[in-house]
């Protein structure tokens, strides 16, 4: 197979397995782009891609905008802030400006779940979503994804334990949704007020004792806890969060073998992880990053080839 089923990306549950292997292959060879010391390439020559981010971003932006220009592709930034959407413009019309523009390709990042999948109904350039409220968050499982399969090789029947805000996190459901697709058995953990009803009917196991879930995982994958989208307090404080699910020096301290250590950062040092582990070997934290922009340097060429 050597084109993608989808014409966007909007989100994991909309790939195949074998969509999935082939946008490993493909990063596999943009990373080895990546090491050289000429590190563009003129896959996209001639593409033009508009990143459109109605929320904050520093590393998905960097990264796309990085892969972007690794490709030779054509880049127009747009933010929310400073834009005519505070005037009251619908997203419809915003990105039907950007298109009469001749754009090719729309990198997007909305606070509302489902704005990706609104928006493929409306334009005909292909969409990648960057990010939906508290829905997917497609490139960052697939890096993570990466960079496990980098590490572990095959993750059928490997142990992925995701912990912290899982009820608010993007980033998590994701992940859930990919692993599943490549096998391995997926532990989520967390205060019982930051795991959502539904979970468990995704095929995931529950814990709520940190101690327990990481005696036989492979990867724990540590969530920051996100304060901006909670509307109530779902914990007593920050401390007594540290205290039951803060990955420590004592707790690993404790376990016969550590897992493989992952964070999608931003790190809230001291709150859901150390500095100490967040800098150790075990983590591959900044892996993470730098196999970001070789995924989607991989995602935007195989959708460039779907047009």
């Amino acid at each position: 197979m050597s084109e993608l089923s989808v014409k966007h990306l909007l989100g994991i549950k909309y790939l195949t397995e074998d969509d999935i292997q082939l946008i490993f292959e493909t990063a596999d060879h943009f990373k080895e782009v990546l090491s050289r010391p000429i590190k563009k390439v003129p896959s996209l020559r001639d593409v033009t891609i508009a990143n459109i981010f109605f929320e904050n971003s520093t590393r998905t932006k960097l990264s796309f905008e990085l892969a972007q220009k690794r490709l030779s592709a054509d880049v127009v930034n747009f933010s929310a802030g400073q834009s005519s959407v505070k005037k009251g413009e619908t997203l419809v019309d915003t990105v039907n400006n950007i298109l009469a523009m001749k754009v090719d390709m729309v990198v997007m990042r909305h606070p509302n779940p489902g704005a990706g999948v609104f928006l493929s109904k409306h334009i005909d350039a292909s969409i990648v979503n960057a990010g939906d409220g508290a829905h997917e968050h497609p490139t960052q499982a697939l890096l993570d994804a990466f960079s496990m399969r980098e590490r572990l090789g095959d993750l059928r029947g490997k142990k992925v334990l995701i912990v912290g805000d899982i009820l608010h996190s993007r980033v998590a459901l994701s992940n859930i949704f990919l692993l599943q697709k490549l096998g391995a058995k997926v532990t989520v953990c967390g205060p019982q007020t930051l795991i959502p009803k539904y979970i468990a009917s995704l095929g995931v196991e529950v814990e709520h004792n940190l101690d327990r879930a990481l005696v036989n995982a492979d990867v724990a994958n540590m969530l920051r806890i996100q304060n901006e989208r909670l509307d109530q307090s779902y914990f007593p404080s920050t401390r007594e969060y540290v205290m039951q699910y803060g990955l420590t020096d004592e707790r690993l301290s404790q376990l016969d073998r550590i897992p493989l250590i992952m964070h999608p950062g931003p790190i809230n040092r001291g709150v859901e992880i150390t500095s100490s582990i967040a800098d150790s070997e075990h983590a591959i934290i900044l892996n993470q990053v730098s196999n970001g922009v070789a995924i989607r340097m991989a995602v935007m060429y195989l959708l460039a080839g779907k047009q």
